[in-house]
């Protein structure tokens, strides 16, 4: 059977990241939803701190927007 988690059980690998680089950008979870829909992604402040905590699978169209928002690399915003 197949389980599409990361290896610690969480829906996503970049969470703790997007947390990282908010809080280094001494945003709010809101204010990081607003940016995201500044660059076209419709989410929410609860969208943002679901996919922090790693309860929420994030696109690859929202990991692009991401990694445009806080002006990192894909692979700074994936790496662990």
């Amino acid at each position: 059977m197949f389980i599409n988690k990361s290896k610690d059980g969480l829906n996503n690998i970049c969470g703790k990241n997007v947390a990282k680089y908010r809080m280094d950008l001494g945003i709010s979870q809101r204010e990081l939803a607003d940016r995201m829909q500044l660059v076209g992604i419709d989410l929410d402040k609860n969208a943002v701190q679901r996919i922090e905590c790693g309860k929420r699978f994030v696109t690859d169209i929202e990991v692009i927007a991401f990694s445009r928002v806080f002006k990192i690399s894909l692979e700074e915003l994936l790496g662990e």
